[in-house]
């Protein structure tokens, strides 16, 4: 059998026997289509005899015969409604193949340019220039309005569309841009402020200011991108489009899902009121950062509680930041003696990397923290400053506790946006599916994703994203070319633990736990408080992330790359770090 790949989602071949069906099975393939009419040769296998032999191997099997030479509008049509509703990766198959490469790249010049495709099949050995004028058509036509439902839309074409100006957004954009600067992109944010994430706790800690954080959208925006100031309704990623909020809708030969997750206050009854006041506070918000140190400030004595939700979230370590910060500023002030302070977590450990737990368990004991693990906040009563959480025992068995508070600092649950979870491209939980090594979409091969929303069992931090980036836009590009998506994402995250005001334990590890430091151990150790690490978040990741990581520099983050490609596998076991004895 000789496959020809076209894209990661379908491969066309000559004429195929009852024997390739079971190769086509070892390879991966879900649907097989023949294109082929019954009796065009003397020794060809009729469509029937391949059908029942791809049954046997568990292969969807589909027959829609075209006469060579003779492709027409339902044709393509034809196979256009089929490619939308099968199972992929398909093969197609005709006498050489060349009828089903045709047939894919006519059906594909509604969105993708003519020389694109021709590009495409000349590497697949075809040539088929003599397309060229029908596949310019079919380009042109589509381009500008389509009325198939009440009231028009237009449709506006990029070869690659991100979905998300955050972090993840930007920092691909700029990685393609470095590598290719002609590429077309799109970027689609409603935001007209882009944050820095991580310097949230130092606002919460009275390090930075809150508008140290903060900076125009346009500002930080790659120039050469098109940027299109509006959400996504919806995904289409078989018609390769998303629907825009005012129902336009952007084509796309490759697309990066950089959407984030949603912070679901409302998941806790009483969360939301609170929020702000009678104590209530969470450095997981620009505006409430701020109050976070106020209420440091102000507290004397009392409770001081603060949250960590089920994972996944994002900085799994946040939450215990803004605890320790907290607590160094009440030691330094002579409260903290006064003052009650317990971490209660719903997860069963402090943290899951072992190596970082015993000088974080120092911390605790130096500042008296009370540790409840298994704790699980379901409720808050602001006004009369109650916290009700769902303990789990040994055994397994839950109980709500309500616990008083003088200052309650809540790390919200956290989950994929409706967008995302409601679309074709999400895993069961709701996360976008893609391959933990290349970060390419499990079903659809021309769809990426970075940042927090991909269901990638690595820690959900702003050094994930700088590692990813690199990843993402070079296999980008690779499948845009045609080729296999070869740059690993090894599970890079990074967690600069602030244990007191100067010192940060710099967590740093990958897939399964293991240890990714950046310095040698003489310079940084990461598994003890340092000094210098509390530099580098303060004064050197501030400038990494503004004008390395959004300027498409890949400084210390050049992507690694597979020496092969391997066989289609499922992720690892999710990595809940922060839960692991």
């Amino acid at each position: 059998m000789e496959l020809r790949k076209l894209s990661p989602f379908i491969s066309v071949s000559p004429q195929i026997s009852i024997e390739d069906v079971g190769v086509a099975a070892s390879h991966g393939f879900k649907t097989i289509i023949c294109n082929r009419p019954d009796n065009e040769g003397e020794d060809q296998v009729n469509a029937d005899k391949i059908g029942q032999a791809a049954q046997k191997n568990g292969i969807a099997f589909e027959y829609l015969p075209v006469i060579s030479g003779n492709i027409t509008d339902h044709d393509i049509r034809a196979f256009a409604e089929l490619m939308a509703k099968v199972k992929g990766p398909v093969l197609a198959y005709c006498r050489t193949g060349t009828r089903s490469c045709t047939l894919w790249a006519l059906a594909e010049a509604g969105h993708l340019s003519p020389q694109a495709l021709l590009d495409t099949a000349q590497q697949a050995g075809y040539d088929l220039s003599g397309q060229q004028a029908r596949l310019q058509q079919r380009f042109a036509q589509s381009s500008i309005v389509e009325s198939d439902k009440p009231g028009n839309y237009s449709i506006n074409k990029h070869t690659v569309v991100i979905v998300g100006g955050g972090a993840g957004g930007q920092a691909v954009a700029a990685s393609i841009l470095q590598r290719q600067p002609q590429t077309d992109i799109a970027i689609v944010e409603p935001a007209d402020a882009h944050f820095y994430q991580p310097g949230w706790t130092l606002v919460g800690g009275g390090v930075f200011e809150r508008e140290q954080t903060k900076r125009k959208m346009h500002d930080v925006m790659p120039k050469a991108a098109k940027w299109y100031q509006t959400a996504v309704s919806e995904f289409k990623p078989d018609q390769q489009r998303i629907v825009l909020e005012n129902g336009d809708q952007l084509a796309y030969q490759s697309l990066v899902v950089a959407t984030g997750l949603k912070l679901d206050w409302e998941a806790i009854p009483g969360l939301k009121e609170s929020l702000g006041q009678h104590g209530v506070t969470s450095n997981y918000r620009f505006d409430l950062a701020p109050y976070t140190w106020k209420l440091v400030q102000a507290t004397r004595k009392g409770n001081a509680i603060f949250t960590q939700p089920p994972m996944p979230i994002k900085c799994a370590g946040a939450p215990q930041k803004a605890m320790y910060l907290s607590c160094d500023d009440w030691r330094r002030s002579g409260r903290l003696n006064d003052i009650n302070v317990e971490f209660c977590t719903a997860g069963a450990a402090l943290f899951g990397v072992k190596e970082y737990v015993p000088s974080l368990q120092k911390y605790v004991d130096d500042y008296g923290i009370q540790l409840r693990f298994q704790h699980n906040l379901i409720a808050v009563d602001g006004p009369n400053r109650k916290a009700t959480f769902a303990v789990t025992d040994n055994d397994g068995n839950i109980t709500n506790v309500e616990k008083s508070f003088d200052m309650l600092h809540v790390c919200p649950p956290q989950k994929a946006p409706d967008v995302i979870s409601h679309s074709p491209l999400a895993d069961q939980s709701g996360w976008v599916d893609v391959s933990p090594e290349t970060l390419q979409h499990k079903h659809y091969g021309n769809v990426y994703a970075v940042g927090d929303v991909a269901n990638a069992p690595n820690a959900k931090t702003a050094a994930a994203v700088r590692k990813q980036a690199p990843v993402v836009a070079e296999n980008v590009l690779s499948t845009l070319a045609g080729k296999p998506a070869m740059a690993v994402y090894e599970g890079y995250g990074s967690c600069p633990l602030t244990v007191e005001r100067g010192k940060i334990v710099l967590a740093e590890f990958g897939y399964g736990g293991k240890l990714q430091p950046t310095f040698p151990a003489w310079l940084v150790d990461g598994t003890k408080p340092s000094r210098l690490a509390w530099l580098l978040k303060e004064k050197m990741l501030p400038w990494l992330y503004w004008d390395v990581m959004l300027k498409g520099k890949e400084w210390l983050a050049k992507p690694k790359h597979l020496s092969h490609r391997p066989e289609p596998q499922g992720a690892p076991d999710a990595c809940n770090f922060e839960e692991k004895k």
